[in-house]
């Protein structure tokens, strides 16, 4: 066997056994399963997880951008009018947010934590110093009153309304930015307050918020079930609320929105629990989209989270008390929220009924600015940027026994918007991509192997051709030599006579035929003639 049919029947065996395995590893998905396998066991809440301090003390910086609507026409309105806003702002703070007094529970498949949230200002994010600028708003504490004495009779009413004209309260006030956010003492509650003691005589949007957390909550570590990673399941000792009038409106669903199980799909539905808005809400996939160099997944509410129970039956149970329903777009929160009719919604009302945005002049709803999403990495379940964004509203009505209050319309009216924001840091993005490329690289051997199988199989058909035109080359160069040997033989060759005897007349009679054998032997000499 020659050296070039050696290589022929090595490589064939080589490529053979490459392409058998190849072919039977990607049909198994034995390294897909594997690293399945093992992002599912690496991916817990367990002091041993790598991802454990990143859940403690999360690293992507948290932004929380506060937008106001400065009222521009508050005569108009209490007249009857149609109100009109300017958005003012961002106000940025730095969110910190780690967790604390952090604990296992039931052998390591729970984990109980507490969420307190620092916020400090960052004055290069932000529009203005909310220090000094003004907004002129909703008196908010003054619908409170409202809203708390509607079931009393009219007589305690009025009275209330002419104690407050007298100390110089109106419907609207004039304050500054760091006044309705971080808090004031406010007239009306401090009266409250030295007749009712648990009444807070301060007021403000995030007042007592800051340093402070959400609540309890008792997290799934996903040790038992990698599904379960970060689900919560109880807050403040619950497993389901009361305010709503429903069970499954009351359920707390999904985790608290800084961590979802891995290997993610597009088909699923991830729920979020949300302490402010005293309920779960669900996300549906989007879109694929692009940060810093890793593939992400953007999950968004789709527009039946807040749809009307007439178009979404299941969210009746939102309707407090049971069929007292507002439209599309809007959910009221008092009910969790003692005091003030207060009013969620998307920022300028974004997927609400148009009646909402058509009732104030101002607003400008839209998706690229006031949409909620969520960007995750699928593979890790990891967040890699995020946009909470979320309407604080105020429902604006007439009150008998407020006399200010006669002349204006029913009108849900719009008080700030917060806009919250995180994005993956740039250290954990290069820590991120490099984890992806090996996972891609590992799960991908098998199909490497494949391609080398097809590599060494082209090269096998190029050695075999080869070595069949090799074959024919020295066939054809051997049948020309022959032939060429035989044609030269040819062309030398004489015959010889055998007899010794001179040309001479033969004596042989005519009508005898010549006998035949006369020259029999044949001799390289020139040819006799007849």
């Amino acid at each position: 066997m020659t050296r070039r049919s050696c290589a022929i029947y090595a490589t064939g065996i080589v490529c053979a056994h490459l392409l058998i395995v190849g072919i039977a590893l990607v049909v198994a998905q034995v390294f897909q399963t594997m690293i399945h396998s093992r992002l599912k066991k690496e991916i817990t809440l367990t002091e041993k997880s790598q991802v454990f301090e990143s859940w403690k003390n999360p690293p992507p910086p948290v932004y929380m951008e506060y937008y106001f609507f400065n009222v521009t026409n508050p005569e108009v309105f209490l007249a009857g009018g149609k109100a009109a806003v300017k958005q003012i702002g961002p106000y940025t703070y730095r969110e910190y947010r780690p967790r604390e007094n952090v604990t296992f529970l039931e052998n390591g498949t729970k984990i109980y934590a507490l969420n307190p949230k620092t916020f400090v200002f960052v004055p290069e994010k932000s529009a203005g110093d909310p220090e000094v600028d003004i907004i002129r708003t909703v008196n908010i504490p003054y619908v409170a009153v409202m809203n708390e004495l509607s079931s009393y009779s009219i007589l305690v009413r009025t009275f209330v309304s002419m104690y407050m004209n007298g100390i110089g309260v109106e419907l609207f006030m004039t304050r500054t930015v760091h006044e309705i956010l971080w808090g004031f003492k406010d007239p009306v509650l401090t009266k409250l307050h030295s007749l009712k003691p648990d009444v807070d005589e301060y007021f403000g949007l995030m007042w007592k918020k800051n340093g402070t957390h959400e609540g309890e909550f008792v997290f799934h570590t996903g040790e038992e079930n990698y599904l379960d990673y970060g689900k919560i399941d109880t807050w403040n000792g619950l497993r389901e609320m009361s305010w709503w009038s429903s069970n499954q409106s009351n359920m707390i669903n999904g985790t608290d929105g800084a961590v979802f199980h891995p290997l993610i799909n597009r088909n699923e539905l991830l729920y979020i629990f949300a302490a402010d808005l005293c309920r779960s809400i669900h996300l549906a996939y989007v879109e694929d989209v692009e940060v810093k160099g890793i593939q992400a997944y953007r999950f968004a509410p789709p527009s039946d989270v807040l749809m009307n129970p007439k178009d979404n039956p299941t969210n009746a149970g939102f309707c407090v008390p049971a069929g007292d329903c507002l439209g599309t777009g809007v959910l009221k929160v008092s009910v969790c929220r003692e005091g003030a009719p207060i009013v969620v919604s998307f920022p300028h009302f974004y997927q609400a009924d148009p009646a909402y945005i058509n009732a104030v002049d101002g607003l400008n709803p839209n998706k690229e600015e006031h949409e909620t999403y969520l960007d995750l990495q699928p593979t890790t379940g990891v967040p890699i940027r995020a946009c909470k964004r979320a309407q604080l509203n105020i429902i604006m009505k007439r009150v008998t026994g407020f006399p200010k209050t006669k002349h204006i319309n029913e009108t849900i009216f719009p008080i700030m918007f917060v806009n919250e924001t995180a994005t993956i840091d740039d250290d954990s993005a290069a820590q991120m991509r490099t984890l992806l490329l090996i996972v891609t690289l590992v799960s991908n051997f098998p199909l490497l192997i494949v391609g080398m199988g097809i590599i060494l199989l082209l090269v096998l058909v190029v050695l075999f051709c080869r070595n069949r035109q090799k074959k024919n080359e020295v066939k054809r160069i051997d049948f020309t030599e022959a032939f060429h040997s035989f044609a030269t033989a040819k062309e030398d060759t004489a015959y010889t006579q055998v007899s010794d005897k001179t040309d001479e007349p033969s004596e042989t009679p005519a009508n005898q035929p010549m006998r035949n054998g006369s020259y029999i032997a044949m001799s390289p000499v020139e040819a006799q003639k007849c």
